[in-house]
């Protein structure tokens, strides 16, 4: 399980480049997105395709080859596979088989943004993506009524105003961190209040990767967004 860059290139490791090497298969999320990054390190490793759509088959070939002494390298389009992504699959019907599941880690945006987010970060829940429909959006807000963690979600950027208001809608206008762009040349992090940074970004306009962070035992600052 091999962690990649999550945007700056400087953040592969130096054992995650030897292990893609190495290995005698790459399982990719999207082949064609990773083998921009394989060949900007040289590495001409056979790549096949893992993802939602065809994690079921593949799971048992990628199996197989594990069985037959081969190594398979697991990695995501950004970021650590497993999370948030069809990895998991394959991990678990490794270790059914008796496979060794070793992990590489490296860059992740949830705890990228996570550390940065000025919240606390001793004890955080994170929920992948919320959901697209409204009602059940704002019924998942809804179950965090009670959650005393950092909360920590992606977000797209067409929805991230939909969100900010649904947000705002259930526990009020509480203080928000969120992260854009984390290690890319336009890396931003807005502070402050829900309603003021909707405004910013009503403002802006939303473009780029999007991490969202709250935590309601958490005051934060009476500042402006910025």
């Amino acid at each position: 399980m091999v962690s990649t860059p999550i945007g700056n290139l400087g953040d592969l490791s130096l054992r995650a480049i030897e292990v893609l090497k190495s290995v005698h298969v790459i399982a990719a999320e999207d082949t064609r997105h990773s083998g921009i990054l394989l060949a900007h390190f040289n590495i001409a490793t056979r790549m096949v395709s893992y993802h939602d759509h065809n994690k079921l088959q593949r799971t048992p070939e990628l199996i197989a080859e594990l069985q037959q002494g081969r190594s398979v390298a697991v990695i995501s389009d950004a970021g650590t596979p497993g999370i948030a992504d069809p990895a998991f699959h394959l991990v678990r019907e490794a270790i059914r088989n008796t496979i060794d599941v070793v992990p590489v880690p490296g860059a992740s945006a949830l705890l990228a943004a996570l550390v940065a987010s000025g919240f606390p970060t001793d004890r955080f829940v994170f929920e992948n993506f919320l959901p697209a429909k409204e009602g059940a959006r704002k019924k998942k807000l809804e179950a965090l009524k009670t959650e005393e963690r950092t909360v920590v979600f992606y977000e797209s950027p067409h929805r991230l105003l939909k969100t900010l208001a649904a947000i705002q809608e259930v526990f009020g206008d509480i203080p928000l961190v969120v992260g854009r762009e984390i290690t890319k040349k336009f890396e931003r992090f807005y502070r402050g209040k829900t309603s003021d940074i909707a405004s910013i970004f009503e403002k802006e306009g939303v473009r780029g990767e999007i991490v969202v962070l709250f935590n309601l035992k958490y005051a934060g600052s009476n500042e402006p967004a910025r």
